[in-house]
């Protein structure tokens, strides 16, 4: 409610003037299509995967090119500031770059002038992703002309006062950069506590030789196939999800074949992930479910399958389709502890599992939640709707 009294308030009674891009912007740079030969300079050059969040700061890879070259090829650099959008491919992503450099084809460089602030374009690009797709020419790769993005309008508050005009913009953006830095935050801790959760798991799953009886899956478990359904004996909602070739149900029927408290495998498609059901289901012909003895916690054997996940990849055979065979988990060597043990670690590591994965509690919830409160108020801010 303070927020948006706040927002009320800074909003209030705000002449706005919806402008092309053309006319706040002082340059479109549209990098040149030919690669650089040689990168034996200082200037980065930069492609999707080198962006950091909201910025562009070096090319990971540390391909940089020098100023000669950049002469002999004619290549264009974006001055600091520029707000970097793609153009093609990935359409929707959106940076700043802090130092000058250069990029591939796929993105064009909006250069700000006098009454446009760069982070304020920045956001307001972000609620345009939408319109940016309808732009796009259709095609194996859409592609957005320069001559699009000059034609975008913009909103530019108080067009007739400059000094306030970005005094309001730099307000905008500091409620925005409080939202975005909150996200961030827990984007950090997440990645924090799946690392911690990955040291705990290996460690509580790690056994000296002769501590525990280990045996190869096949030794102990039933690995049950599932049957298949036809697309027709699907429905969109009901009882018993169906898994057939990822953790993503395709749909769910009105019969289970797999009790609850199962671990699962997806053996086509995404061939080796793992999943854990602690409800009855339906698995299809693409999945395998471990029927576990009453020695053996299902969820133990869940959590041991997360450590053996590469292992279990490298033996997916690599197809049009990705397959991965039963015999391939029979001879997994699996430790059996007590159960009284089994369920030790079970607890220890399901509550990390809760704090990592969950999308109803736990840290993945938590960014959820606060990214669809920044997407309203970036909304709210960046409409100006009763202007337009």
């Amino acid at each position: 409610m303070k927020t948006m009294s706040f927002l009320d308030k800074l909003l209030k009674g705000i002449d706005v003037e919806w402008k092309q891009m053309k006319d706040v912007c002082t340059d479109f740079i549209v990098p040149m299509r030919d690669r650089p030969k040689i990168f034996d300079g200082n200037i980065p050059w930069c492609r999707i995967e080198d962006k950091e969040g909201q910025y562009f700061n070096k090319s990971k890879s540390g391909l940089c090119v020098s100023e000669e070259m950049i002469k002999k090829m004619n290549l264009k650099v974006y001055p600091t500031g520029t707000v970097i959008c793609s153009c093609s491919a990935s359409l929707g992503s959106y940076a700043i770059n802090t130092t000058p450099l250069i990029t591939n084809q796929t993105f064009i460089g909006l250069v700000c002038g006098d009454s446009l602030f760069n982070k304020y374009l920045l956001y307001f690009m972000e609620t345009q992703t939408r319109v940016l797709q309808e732009l796009a020419t259709t095609g194996t790769i859409p592609y957005i002309s320069r001559k699009k993005f000059e034609e975008l309008l913009i909103p530019i508050p108080s067009p007739n006062n400059p000094k306030k005009s970005l005094e309001i913009q730099q307000k905008i953006v500091g409620i925005l950069d409080t939202f975005t830095e909150l996200t961030t935050e827990l984007t950090t801790e997440l990645t924090a506590r799946k690392q911690q959760y990955s040291y705990y798991r290996e460690k509580l799953l790690s056994f000296e030789e002769g501590e525990v009886e280990w045996k190869t899956l096949g030794e102990v478990i039933i690995l049950q196939r599932g049957r298949r359904l036809v697309k027709s004996q699907l429905e969109v909602t009901g009882e018993y999800a169906v898994y057939q070739n990822a953790l993503t149900p395709l749909g769910y029927y009105h019969e289970s074949n797999v009790k609850a408290n199962t671990t699962f495998i997806i053996c086509a498609g995404a061939a080796g992930e793992i999943g854990f059901s602690d409800v009855d289901y339906w698995a299809a012909d693409d999945v395998h479910s471990f029927i576990t003895p009453d020695f053996i916690n299902s969820r133990y054997l869940f959590h041991f399958l997360q450590t053996q996940k590469n292992k279990i990849s490298s033996q997916v055979r690599r197809a049009s389709i990705p397959r991965l065979s039963k015999n391939v988990l029979e001879k997994l060597l699996f430790p059996i502890p007590s159960l009284e043990e089994q369920e030790r670690i079970v607890s220890i590591l399901d509550k990390f599992d809760v704090l990592t994965t969950s999308i109803s509690e736990g840290l993945p919830k938590e960014i959820e939640l606060r990214q669809k409160q920044y997407e309203y108020y970036r909304n709210q801010l960046l409409s100006f709707s009763a202007s337009r």
